[in-house]
């Protein structure tokens, strides 16, 4: 991504960024828009040689950054990653916390309880699998805590430091069939708000973004039918959508870009800002 391609004029020359989860679509996209606004990225994930692929392509476009295998989970393992990118490219300036997902197992089979369900063949509430529900609570929230607390280190007595966290609009009402994102959802925001003030005397910014639709891998199963089709549930989607359409990636480049920027926002931190084409604004009628 080239710096005139960004939705908005933003520098961060001299900022080095972290981002986790950074070796799925939307998260790569936004440590690709951080390096055309000139900070040095360092893209984490899992799996080290994903995170690797999209740092090339950035590097290919003129930008800095590195690929880092790390587990959001285990404080180990980002230890030993901060001490990597302490080395690569010094003290972290921007965190964006964006390691996250749902389980299958967290998930019921059907939007709506009704009678006999507990017995018959299908994954009713009743069924769903605790270590499952445990899965998505700690990759979202612990997930957004202990990466926190590695790398906001790095962010005590300096200024023009943030961190961004991931909700999504499951955090204001939740969605039916997958409760324990939803519940996720919202204490990463509560989180958000949390930590905002917490380091509020030391000068360290924390704001979030709350996504709405986006089609990706992740939900597509939720989405679309095998050969392509909307399912029942995209319909009902698109129906509460006032924009009516999924949102597009770089869509959320511009709301990214601000947050974390000293000079554009930085009077502004606490806020958990939807990204939804007008979905939480819309009563249905």
């Amino acid at each position: 991504m080239k710096k005139n391609m960004l939705p908005i004029g933003v520098d961060l020359k001299g900022k080095v960024a972290v981002v986790t989860g950074a070796g799925g679509v939307l998260c790569s996209l936004m440590a690709e828009a951080l390096a055309a606004a000139g900070a040095k990225v360092a893209l984490l994930d899992r799996n080290q040689e994903s995170a690797q692929k999209f740092a090339d392509g950035i590097v290919a476009d003129g930008g800095i950054a590195k690929g880092y295998a790390a587990n959001v989970l285990e404080k180990d393992s980002l230890a030993e990653c901060h001490k990597q990118v302490l080395a690569d490219f010094g003290k972290c300036d921007i965190l964006i916390n964006g390691a996250g997902g749902n389980n299958p197992k967290a998930q019921t089979d059907k939007e709506y309880y009704e009678n006999g369900d507990i017995d018959a063949e299908t994954k009713s509430f009743f069924d769903l699998d605790d270590k499952g529900v445990e899965f998505v609570f700690n990759l979202n929230f612990l997930g957004t805590l202990l990466p926190t607390q590695e790398f906001a280190k790095d962010m005590l007595g300096r200024e023009g430091c943030s961190i961004l966290n991931i909700s999504s609009m499951n955090a204001y009402t939740p969605l039916t069939k997958i409760p324990a994102y939803s519940g996720a959802k919202a204490a990463v925001s509560n989180f958000t708000q949390w930590l905002a003030v917490h380091f509020s005397k030391c000068g360290i910014r924390v704001n979030a973004i709350a996504p709405g639709f986006f089609s990706t891998k992740q939900n597509a199963a939720l989405l679309w039918n095998a050969d392509g089709t909307p399912t029942a549930r995209t319909g009902k989607i698109l129906a509460a959508t006032p924009m009516n359409r999924f949102g597009e990636a770089e869509e959320l480049l511009g709301s990214v870009l601000f947050l974390v920027s000293e000079k554009a926002a930085g009077f502004i931190t606490g806020v958990v800002l939807p990204i939804d084409g007008g979905f939480s604004a819309y009563s249905g009628v």
